[in-house]
């Protein structure tokens, strides 16, 4: 979050179209925060999406448009088919670039990224500047009214810095020290070891 994750990705898929080659971007319906349309980092550099609800959709795209290069956005919304739908089209001879948090804000796995951080022949791993402490931040704090989230709320709400709605739910970067779940050791106790 906030790390220039997508700023990145369009900088690859413009220097991919400067050479000539064939890009499509997908973005998962649920990112509204740059429109259907398009996919737009923090900064304001913009690029065409397609947006798509499941990964399922990806493939009937490609089969359209035969790619050489698809680019995902937003991967960890996507459901854990992702990984399948990108190993056929890698094992095809196409090229998959994706961004996505590899965390939720509770610093968990999110969605089918771990899946996708293992299949990738190459990973670049960008991180933000935390907010509090000015240091290396890894984590995603989302904020209710100001205050951390608790561990039992969802985990993916859509908005944040953003959000033209003004919705109470913010996210910010965080590093792990500075990270907070209230609630997070009673919820997933055991777990923790």
């Amino acid at each position: 979050m906030a790390s220039g994750k997508t700023e990145e990705m369009i900088r690859l898929l413009r220097r991919a179209e400067i050479a000539g080659r064939r890009v499509l971007v997908v973005n998962h319906a649920l990112n509204t925060r740059s429109g259907a349309d398009r996919i737009e980092s923090r900064s304001g550099v913009a690029f065409a999406s397609r947006a798509v609800s499941d990964s399922d959709q990806i493939a009937a795209i490609v089969t359209e448009m035969d790619p050489d290069l698809v680019a995902v956005e937003e991967a960890e919304f996507f459901d854990n088919g992702l990984a399948d739908v990108v190993e056929r089209l890698a094992d095809d001879g196409c090229e998959v670039i994706l961004t996505g948090l590899d965390r939720d804000f509770r610093g968990w796995p999110f969605g089918p990224m771990p899946r996708l951080l293992v299949i990738a022949d190459e990973v670049d791993k960008l991180t933000a500047i935390c907010v509090v402490c000015k240091g290396v931040a890894t984590r995603t704090q989302r904020l209710i009214n100001g205050r951390p989230a608790p561990a039992d709320s969802p985990t993916i709400v859509v908005g944040g810095i953003n959000d033209p709605a003004g919705k109470p739910e913010s996210y910010e970067a965080r590093c792990r020290r500075c990270h907070e779940v209230p609630g997070l050791d009673s919820l997933f106790g055991p777990w923790l070891g």
